[in-house]
This record gives structure tokens, C-alpha cells and sequence, in this order.
């Protein structure tokens, strides 16, 4: 079974059965997302860690307010590229995936460094946020799969779903590592373990596969940026000092390789198309 796959023995909710036909009529057309995959899950993790080192790069450089410009200009220009596609293109969905990690990187720091909400408080508040966001995809369209991703509507709940992940994954890893005094390293090992939970409880305990999908991806997040911000910061805060720019490139290095990978062999396309719509 696939991690976010739904198994053959999964009921579908009473919404899903009313809409499962309607997925595939007037408005529906190709997926819009990417096969789960070993290289979802590699170059997700590497995604996560760029955005955190490029947000703290560029906010140290450009300063708080141009970079915040500069991250959702980049954000909105590629999540308006991702909307128009008419299917998965592995180049703009990935683009869009970086943008969206780097800009809600910006934004939940912005949250705590100029705002000054404590990271506990921030980690709630995102919670909430993505629980509703859930709660209200669920409820409008009784399913959470994101091999379902062929309408609007459904790829709107998605991408607000994303962008909140990363949000709460970059107050999450900074609550960790910061607040907790547990430090980049220890934390990022620590997620590293958690990520394992939701894997293999969809593996071996008969976890939703759904689920265990959206467990893992949450923990992606802090997973990364905490590798990353322990490769970037300085000796004085339990790092490793290379810095965030030459940490942000050479992650940028084999997200563009796999990528372009991907975009040319077609390893992630989805399996399961339908035509386009008229």
C-alpha cells in the first residue's frame, strides 16, 4: 500500500461515494500532483531544508520586509503557474513546492520575530489552522487523498493544506531546537525517528494510509530545516558554520538534478489520468 494511497479495503465516506462519479465529470481533468513515490519523500525532505536556509539567507541580506516581498512574489507567481497547468509538471510542481516552503518559512518567523508570539503559541495557532483546513476539505469533498487532486477546489484545500504544513512544521522545528534548548542536531534526529511513526503504523498497524501520508508530510518540515539550520548556523549555536547561502545552494544542486530527473523520465507522473477537460 502507498502512503496516502487509500486501500482497496478503506470505506469511503458518505460525501465520497456521492462525489466519486462527479471527481471524474464536467471540471474534473488530469491529476494534478505527483505519484508518492522514494523520490516524493527525498525530495521533499530536501525542499524543506532549502527554504529554511534561503528564507534566513535572504532575510539576513535583503532585510525582513523585501525579503517577506520578494518570498510571496515568488509564491504567488508559481502557485499561479501550478493553477493553470492542466496536469502534474514535475518542473513548475516543485518550483511551486519550494516557493511555498521559503515563503511559509518567512511566514511563521515573521510571526514570532516581529510579532513576538512564543513558538508554543504560534505551533497552536498553526495546528488550529491546518485542523480547520482539513476539517473543511473533508467535509466539502470526503476525502483527503491527494491522488483526488483533479478539481479546483480540491486543488485549493491542497496547496492551503501545503502551505500550512510548513508553517507549523517551521514553529514546531524552532520550538523543538529553540525554545526547548534541544538544539538542531538532537532535534532533527528526533524527527527523524517521529517520521518513522505514521510509516510504518501505515505499514504494519493498519493506519489509514491517508493519514499516514499527511503525518509524515507535516514532519518532513521540521525534519529538514533542522539538518539544514544545523549545517547553517554558527559553532555557537550547535552548528556546523558553513552558512546559509552556500548551504542553501548546495541543496538547490540535487533539488534541481532529481527534478529535472523526474521531469524527463516521467518516474512520478500519475498513473491514473483522466482527459482533459473540455
Amino acid at each position: 500500500m502507498t502512503m496516502g494511497q487509500p486501500s482497496s479495503t478503506t470505506v469511503a465516506a458518505p460525501a465520497e461515494r456521492q462525489r466519486h462519479h462527479g471527481a471524474a465529470g464536467p471540471g474534473a481533468g488530469w491529476s494534478k500532483v505527483p505519484e508518492v513515490t522514494a523520490l516524493f519523500w527525498v525530495v521533499k525532505i530536501l525542499t524543506t531544508g532549502m527554504g529554511e536556509t534561503a528564507s534566513d539567507y535572504l532575510g539576513r541580506t535583503l532585510g525582513p520586509i523585501p525579503a517577506g516581498a520578494l518570498g510571496f512574489t515568488g509564491f504567488a507567481l508559481l502557485l499561479v503557474a501550478q493553477f493553470r497547468t492542466r496536469r502534474y509538471r514535475a518542473g513548475i510542481y516543485w518550483s511551486a513546492i519550494v516557493m511555498v516552503s521559503v515563503f511559509g518559512t518567512m511566514a511563521a518567523d515573521v510571526v514570532h520575530v516581529i510579532a513576538g508570539v512564543p513558538y508554543a503559541v504560534s505551533t497552536a495557532a498553526f495546528s488550529v489552522a491546518l485542523a480547520v483546513i482539513l476539517f473543511a476539505w473533508y467535509r466539502s469533498e470526503g476525502t483527503l487523498s491527494i491522488h483526488s487532486i483533479r478539481t479546483r477546489r480540491r486543488e485549493t484545500f491542497y496547496w492551503a493544506t501545503v502551505l500550512a504544513t510548513f508553517a507549523l512544521g517551521t514553529a514546531v522545528g524552532d520550538l523543538l531546537a529553540g525554545t526547548l534548548n534541544l538544539g538542531y542536531l538532537p532535534a532533527g534526529i528526533v524527527f527523524g525517528v517521529l517520521i518513522l511513526v505514521p510509516a510504518l503504523s501505515g505499514r504494519f498497524l493498519g493506519l489509514n494510509a491517508v493519514a499516514a501520508f499527511w503525518g509524515a508530510y507535516i514532519l518532513t518540515r521540521p525534519l529538514g530545516a533542522s539538518f539544514a539550520d544545523w549545517m547553517g548556523v554558527s559553532a555557537g549555536r550547535g552548528g556546523l558554520d558553513w552558512g546559509t547561502g552556500p548551504v542553501t545552494l548546495a541543496l538547490t544542486v540535487p533539488i534541481a538534478a532529481l527534478v529535472g530527473y523526474l521531469a524527463v523520465s516521467g518516474k512520478d507522473s500519475p498513473k491514473e489520468t483522466l482527459p482533459d477537460a473540455a
